[in-house]
């Protein structure tokens, strides 16, 4: 999956990426379910010993166009995970007292702490994405806030935290589909939103917003994937085997029994 991985440095244009790509599995969505649910399998027992370990902490950033995917990758990759260790925050609208304080002060709390998994339904990226599109900040402010974001996620990753950052891309063409399908399912009209009809008219400013952020805050410490998501399924595998094997590489170990426990004997 290093081939979706933005290369610290990188300048992005998002034409030359394809959200309907599928070449790093040779098969079909009925092909992939079992490999889903083998990494879904592996998720959950490393998930288990992130937790044991009480060690590593593991924060997960998702971003994208509306109806890219985010809540579906999130039901999907972690189905089956213990929700003890696992936790999901939406950032929506700021309240007047996350106003009154700078754009990171409500991000900071929500951070993993030992062994928890925490996942970003939209981020502290909101600040340099919907802020820069509508103008609710100067070009000078959402500008700087590249490198506080950057040094914001350092820190982070110095002080023990695991961080993936996935924008999940689909085209304005599959936006439009899934769109037009929260119209005509009814068991789906309370996905739909009229603002992202006008969000949706604003899609070339938030195509470059996006690509600006790909390109300057995509670092060692925290790297950014784009994930081709024309295609749910496939969306999934990338998403999963990439927490997966990212885990794994933490070399994790369950903690040693207490002294004497071999010796204990339940009647």
């Amino acid at each position: 999956m290093k081939r979706y991985r933005v290369p610290p440095g990188s300048q992005i244009d998002l034409k030359d990426w394809d959200p309907g790509d599928r070449s790093a599995f040779q098969g079909s969505k009925a092909d992939a379910l079992p490999k889903l649910l083998e990494l879904r399998d592996k998720l959950e027992s490393l998930q288990e010993l992130l937790y044991a370990e009480h060690k590593h902490r593991l924060l997960i950033v998702l971003q994208g166009m509306d109806a890219g995917g985010k809540d579906g990758t999130i039901s999907h990759v972690f189905e089956g995970v213990n929700p003890q260790g696992v936790s999901v925050v939406s950032f929506k609208e700021p309240s007047s007292v996350e106003r009154a304080h700078d754009y990171l002060w409500r991000v900071h709390s929500c951070v993993p702490a030992n062994g928890e998994v925490v996942i970003f339904n939209r981020s502290h990226y909101e600040d340099v994405l919907i802020v820069r599109v509508h103008g609710l900040v100067s070009e000078d402010v959402w500008k700087r806030r590249y490198d506080q974001i950057n040094a914001f996620e350092q820190m982070l990753s110095e002080e023990g935290v695991t961080i993936l950052k996935f924008f999940l891309h689909i085209s304005k063409e599959e936006q439009k589909q899934r769109l037009q399908d929260r119209l005509d399912n009814p068991r789906k009209h309370w996905k739909f939103n009229l603002a992202d009809l006008a969000e949706r008219k604003l899609w070339p400013e938030y195509a470059r917003a996006y690509e600006d952020v790909l390109s300057t805050t995509s670092t060692d410490w925290a790297p950014w994937h784009i994930v081709p998501s024309d295609s749910n399924w496939y969306r999934n595998l990338v998403v999963a085997s990439t927490i997966v094997r990212t885990l794994e590489d933490l070399k994790m170990n369950y903690p040693e029994a207490p002294i004497g426990l071999d010796k204990i004997r339940i009647e």
